[in-house]
């Protein structure tokens, strides 16, 4: 029907869905200040269209202004063949999109330590996990050919009946938890893999304007030259987490699944946050949003120093850490503490400090880790510091009541 009335004449008579009567909503307009004192205003036409149902694969003039911005930032080689669809942050479109492709007990590999947001997707599947070991330059990809080669032969992507992997999930800019982010020349090898093996990529990219380098590394979506690639990028980091928008790229056959799946649960992303955002992006024109990122990279670069500073001052000889290359956290690992899960969940809260416990990014959660999450986003500089000091001296107790068991 959507595609039906685009071919409608300007004298239709529109009569066909159960759309209300924007002159019966009580808004009439709004308007939003930006930080710089301009404005924006929400009236007439945009207003109507930010309080209306609008297409499921998003509000037109987004679509076109992202679908602009992805072709510039990734040139992807398959474009003709693209999608991009609008969903209600990245996450929305991550979990539909596994929910598309899984199956109860299928394998799936993934990078770990993995985000936690990943695991809580894919654990009602009861997934047979196939983890990937990464270092201070994200996924290994010697360690992931090996995992596939161990089990199964490229041969075996053939056979309907092989319980080969569809699904490679990477987090490959300033990782979640580790901060870590893939070159270049680690990238064309994983790719290769996945040629091998006819995987599938989830590129989940939310923190690819967070890249410390001058330079952001190429994506999985401009090596995508088979059409493998899905990619998920995310609004929350450099405009707002609240207003809910991420969006999906990949190959119009993966991509049109997901949007029917958003057809028939959410209809589409929020119609108010899109029209804000096209408003805004209109305004800023495509430079002027990408100048607003580099203002947001630098902030958290800065942030990151700031805290490996704390790291250094007060954690050299309890801790070792690798430096962020990019996001929002810093992956420290305990040397005298083996699991740190009960150090931070039952006695943290008493040295007023508080930190994410590795088990939780593991495929595994039974087991033993000594590593956890510090995150740099939020906290002050003297806040940081003072967490940190305070964290050192929760390590010290904690090797001394280790030495007691």
């Amino acid at each position: 029907m959507t595609k039906l009335l685009t071919q409608g004449s300007p004298d239709l008579v529109f009569l066909a869905s159960g759309v209300p009567n924007p002159s019966m909503f009580p808004f009439q307009g709004a308007s939003v200040t930006l930080r710089d004192g301009s404005t924006i205003q929400l009236e007439g036409k945009t207003i109507n269209d930010a309080l209306q149902y609008g297409p499921t694969q998003g509000y037109g003039p987004l679509l076109a202004q992202l679908k602009e911005m992805q072709q510039k930032l990734h040139s992807p080689p398959c474009w003709t063949n693209t999608e991009v669809l609008i969903t209600n942050g990245s996450q929305d479109g991550l979990c539909k999109a596994f929910e598309m492709m899984m199956n109860l007990n299928d394998h799936v590999i993934v990078q770990e330590p993995v985000y936690a947001g990943t695991l809580a997707i894919l654990n009602p599947y009861k997934p047979q996990y196939v983890p990937v070991q990464c270092d201070a330059n994200g996924l290994i990809p010697e360690e992931l050919r090996r995992s596939l080669e161990s089990k199964w032969k490229s041969e075996d992507t053939q056979s309907s009946k092989s319980d080969v992997p569809k699904i490679l999930y990477v987090n490959p800019a300033g990782a979640n938890p580790t901060g870590v982010s893939i070159p270049l020349s680690r990238r064309q090898e994983i790719y290769q893999i996945a040629k091998d093996f006819d995987l599938i990529i989830f590129e989940d990219d939310p923190y690819y304007f967070l890249q410390f380098d001058k330079e952001r590394t190429p994506s999985f979506l401009s090596l995508d030259t088979d059409g493998r690639v899905i990619r998920f990028d995310s609004l929350s980091k450099v405009l707002s987490s609240g207003i809910r928008l991420g969006y999906v790229t990949g190959p119009r056959e993966l991509v049109e699944p997901i949007t029917y799946h958003m057809q028939v649960s959410v209809l589409h992303a929020s119609s108010l946050s899109q029209v804000l955002v096209s408003e805004l992006l209109k305004q800023w024109g495509q430079e002027g949003f990408l100048g607003h990122v580099d203002r947001v990279q630098k902030f958290y670069s800065q942030q990151r120093e700031i805290m490996l500073k704390a790291a250094e001052t007060h954690l050299t000889g309890l801790a070792e850490w690798n430096i962020p290359q990019g996001g929002m956290f810093l992956w420290i690992k305990c040397l005298e503490v083996s699991d740190t899960r009960p150090m931070i969940m039952d006695r943290a809260l008493k040295k007023d400090v508080i930190l994410l416990p590795g088990r939780e990014f593991m495929t595994d959660p039974s087991q033993p880790c000594p590593y956890m999450r510090a995150s740099f986003s939020l906290a002050s500089p003297e806040n940081i510091d003072r967490g940190f000091r305070n964290l050192a001296q929760l390590i010290r107790e904690e090797i001394e009541l280790t030495k007691k068991v």
